[in-house]
């Protein structure tokens, strides 16, 4: 087709040329016009072989467009379609019964399979991991299979738990999550929203639990000792002081408001579940800290000065173990010339393996940043403590808080350990010579 187009452009100009040379009074100009020319496909010749193979394709299409077709295009009265709708109820149900069979106990235990979009897991971590809704909706998020357990045995209520493989879930008390909603998720969910490194596969979220409810096992080996936070706002120095506390024998531990939350992840993670072993009483004011401890307890405080020079002549400030907030606006003392010159209470300080914990005790720990209060000042010269330092070698500035407190815990706990067992050697030295006098 080219070609004889070709041709004849070629005849038409020669025309043209033959035209123009006898000196006629008359033109003709070439104009290209567009045809549109219609294609048909070309055919294509097969062998025998592949002749069968297209001929073997085309009987599976047709006979698969014939199978759709009525289904597509005949219209079904109302009595076919009811027979469709209870097919196709019928084959949702079996295949619902054979989820139920497959996913329905574990040793006696139900639980139940997350669907694809399930959100549970996330709502529920998200929630868990704000203070704000943590103590609004009274839910406290625990990972990981010890953390859990400590919290079953003393007797937390568990609400959900998520567990990626029946293993893990085996590890846990069974019999103590009967009333709880056991929900299988898939290990890259659990993965997604855990806050460790290796997660371990199992999320439990809980009711807040209240210490007065709570089962303390460690109980009978504790000693009258009690630790009282003040504003520690580093979650892994609090975490760090609980976990001491617990395996020191605290009595007790006293948070003051200002204290980082005892159930964030982070200071779960660093206190090791101590938040199940002792008794610990989180935002408590100064005059209800004072409320929990009897009256001749003693209330000794930690310290990293040796010596305290002149209060008169110095701000708070100047002590670094003394925070100036606006706390002390309120404490009464007398005001001198200058604003910021405070009289402040005069403590006698002492080593830390000096005789300090004879009798019942309770030690104040302050944070790194802004030290100590004065109304922890206050308690401590009232009740008749002192400041207790940890001696170091020159040109180091402190501890860290929560190292400086488990040295003190300890020392305090081998003090009143040595004092009542001579306290037990006196008695039964009485009580023999009372004996052999009767």
């Amino acid at each position: 087709m080219a070609t004889y187009i070709r041709s004849k452009s070629c005849l038409f100009s020669l025309k043209r040329d033959i035209f123009l040379s006898r000196g006629n009074f008359f033109s003709v100009e070439t104009k290209r016009y567009a045809r549109g020319l219609r294609r048909r496909p070309v055919k294509v010749i097969f062998s025998e072989n592949e002749r069968n193979k297209e001929d073997v394709k085309l009987s599976v299409v047709r006979e698969k467009k014939e199978v759709e077709v009525p289904l597509r295009t005949e219209k079904h009265p109302a009595g076919d379609r009811s027979d469709l709708k209870t097919r196709n109820g019928e084959l949702s149900s079996t295949k619902r019964a054979h989820v139920d069979v497959k996913s329905d106990l574990i040793d006696g235990v139900r639980f139940e399979r997350a669907s694809p979009g399930d959100k549970r897991l996330a709502r529920l971590v998200s929630v868990a991991r704000s203070r704000t809704f943590r103590e609004k909706q009274g839910k406290v998020l625990l990972e990981g299979r010890r953390l859990i357990c400590d919290a079953l045995n003393a007797g937390a209520v568990p609400q959900t738990v998520f567990f990626s493989t029946p293993e893990r879930l085996r590890e846990l008390p069974l019999d103590k999550l009967r009333r709880a909603v056991l929900v299988k998720v898939k290990f890259e969910d659990i993965k997604l929203w855990s806050d460790l490194v290796a997660p371990q596969g199992v999320i439990g979220i809980f009711s807040r639990p209240n210490a007065s409810r709570l089962n303390f096992a460690a109980s009978k080996h504790s000693v009258p000792l009690s630790l009282i936070c003040d504003n520690i706002r580093d979650p892994g120095n609090l975490g760090t002081m609980l976990r001491s506390a617990a395996a020191a024998g605290c009595h007790q531990v006293l948070l003051t408001k200002g204290c980082v939350d005892i159930w964030e992840p982070k200071v779960l993670r660093a206190a090791m579940g101590a938040q199940f072993h002792l008794p610990i009483h989180p935002s408590l004011k100064w005059e209800e800290v004072e409320s929990h401890l009897p009256e001749h307890v003693a209330v000794h405080v930690a310290d990293s000065q040796q010596n305290q020079e002149d209060n008169a002549s110095h701000k708070p400030s100047d002590f670094g173990w003394i925070s100036s907030t606006s706390a002390r606006r309120d404490a009464g003392f007398e005001d001198y010339d200058t604003d910021d010159e405070l009289c402040l209470p005069t403590v006698d300080a002492a080593a830390y393996y000096d005789d300090w914990a004879r009798n019942p005790v309770a030690l104040v720990v302050g944070g790194e940043t802004h030290g100590l209060s004065v109304e922890a000042l206050q308690l401590v010269e009232k009740r008749a403590g002192c400041r207790l330092f940890v001696p170091m070698v020159p040109e180091m500035d402190s501890l860290n808080s929560a190292m400086a407190a488990s040295i003190l815990l300890f020392e305090g706990r081998k003090q009143l350990l040595r004092a009542m067992q001579s306290s037990e050697r006196k008695w039964a030295s009485n009580a023999g010579r009372h004996i052999s006098e009767c």
